[in-house]
C-alpha cells in the first residue's frame, strides 16, 4: 500500500500518541508537531484519506481517529523505529532471571515470570523437543521393596523422574535386572520410537514376568511423552485484567492462555525468529483484541522453543520487541549452558 511520506508520518504519530495516551487523536493535536510541518486542515484531509484506506478508525462521530489493526500492521512493518537496548537495560533483564539454576524447568518458569513482570502483560515460555532426541539412560532408585523412582535422561540433557509402585515385592537385584534390561531396549531410540506399541512388545518379550514390571514400563512411556511434549509456563495472566479492552473476554482469553495444546499450536505457527500478530490477525477470536509477540530461541543448534507476550493491541511495540528479543536470546543461552553442563556430567 503506497502512501505519501506525510501520511506515513501522520499514521506513525497517531499510533504513538494512542499507545501513549489511549485517547483518540485529532488534527489539531497533530498540527502542533514540528516534524509534520502542516496545517490542521491539511492533516485533517490526510487523516480522512488514511481512514478511507482502512488504516484509521473513528470510535465516535465527534472523536478523533485511532489506528486500525491494518494501521498497526503498517506501523510495525514499515514505520516503527526500535531503539537498541542499553547495557543497563540488558543487565536489568539478566537480573530478573533466576540464572544458573541447574533445573531447566525452573529456568523456563523464571523466564515467564520475568517477562510478565517486565512488560506488565501475560507471558508464555515453552520448549520444543527436536525429533532426533533419544533416550540416553534409564536409572532406578529403590525406595522400598515395592517403591522406586524411575529416572529418564534424554540426549538433550533433559531429566524426568517418576515414582512407581509395583504390585509385588522386589529385591534390589530384581530392580537392577530391570535397569539393565530397560537400558538395553530403550537407550539409543528416539522418543517417538518409544510408542505404546513398542513398549508393549518389549514387555511381552519378558513373558510371564512382564506383569511384575508393568508399572515401570508405563512410567518409561509416560516420561518419554513428557520430554517429547516439552514444557509450558504461563505467567502474568492477571495483568490482562487491568486492560479495559479485555473486560468482556477475560474469562475466555485466560482459558485459552492456560490451554497448553492450543497455545503450543499457536506459538509453533510463526516461521521467523520474531513475529507480531496484531488483533484480528490472530486465528482465535478470544485474541482479536490482543496482540501476540512470539520470539523463538535456540538451544545449541536446535530450535529450543519460544517466549511470547500477550497484551493489548495498544502496546508499545517499539519498546517491547527489542526486550522480548533479548529475553529469547538470554533464555536460549542459559538453557544451552544448563543442558550442556548436564550432558557433560552424565
Amino acid at each position: 500500500m503506497a502512501i505519501s511520506d506525510r501520511k506515513r508520518k501522520i499514521l506513525a504519530a497517531i499510533v504513538e500518541h494512542y499507545i501513549r495516551t489511549g485517547e483518540p487523536v485529532g488534527s489539531k493535536t497533530l498540527s502542533m508537531l514540528a516534524e509534520l510541518n502542516a496545517s490542521s486542515a491539511t492533516i485533517r484531509n490526510d487523516m480522512a484519506e488514511l481512514f478511507e484506506m482502512g488504516l484509521l478508525e473513528q470510535p465516535h462521530t465527534s472523536a478523533g481517529r485511532v489506528p486500525s489493526h491494518m494501521g498497526y500492521r503498517m506501523y510495525i512493518d514499515t514505520l516503527m523505529c526500535c531503539n537498541p537496548l542499553s547495557q543497563d537495560e540488558k543487565d536489568e533483564i539478566d537480573a530478573l532471571f533466576n540464572v544458573r539454576d541447574p533445573d531447566p524447568d525452573r529456568l523456563l518458569q523464571a523466564a515467564a515470570n520475568a517477562l510478565a513482570y517486565y512488560t506488565n502483560c501475560a507471558s508464555i515460555a515453552a520448549t520444543v523437543t527436536p525429533k532426533h532426541i533419544k533416550v540416553k539412560r534409564i536409572d532406578i532408585v529403590p525406595i522400598d521393596s515395592r517403591t522406586a523412582v524411575l529416572i529418564l535422561v534424554a540426549t538433550n540433557g533433559m531429566v524426568k523422574d517418576k515414582v512407581c509402585r509395583t504390585s509385588e515385592n522386589m529385591t534390589p537385584e530384581v530392580f537392577e535386572f530391570f535397569r539393565k534390561f530397560a537400558n538395553d531396549r530403550f537407550c539409543g531410540r528416539t522418543l517417538s520410537e518409544i510408542s505404546s506399541y513398542y513398549v508393549n512388545s518389549v514387555a511381552v518379550s519378558l513373558g510371564e514376568y512382564s506383569r511384575i514390571f508393568t508399572p515401570l514400563f508405563i512410567a518409561i512411556y509416560e516420561l518419554c511423552r513428557e520430554v517429547e511434549e516439552g514444557q509450558f509456563y504461563v505467567s502474568g495472566e492477571t495483568n490482562l485484567l487491568a486492560y479495559q479492552e479485555f473486560a468482556r473476554i477475560a474469562h475466555d482469553l485466560l482459558l485459552l492462555l492456560n490451554s497448553k495444546r492450543e497455545m503450543t499450536d499457536i506459538l509453533n505457527r510463526p516461521l521467523s525468529d520474531i513475529n507480531v500478530i496484531v488483533g484480528k490477525e490472530n486465528i482465535r477470536s478470544e485474541m482479536n483484541a490482543a496482540s501476540l509477540i512470539v520470539a523463538k530461541y535456540n538451544v545449541g543448534m536446535d530450535n529450543g522453543g519460544a517466549v511470547a507476550i500477550i497484551g493489548p493491541v495498544r502496546m508499545n511495540y517499539a519498546t517491547v520487541i527489542p526486550h522480548i528479543k533479548y529475553f529469547a536470546q538470554t533464555l536460549g543461552k542459559l538453557m544451552s549452558e544448563t543442558l550442556g553442563n548436564r550432558e557433560e556430567e552424565q
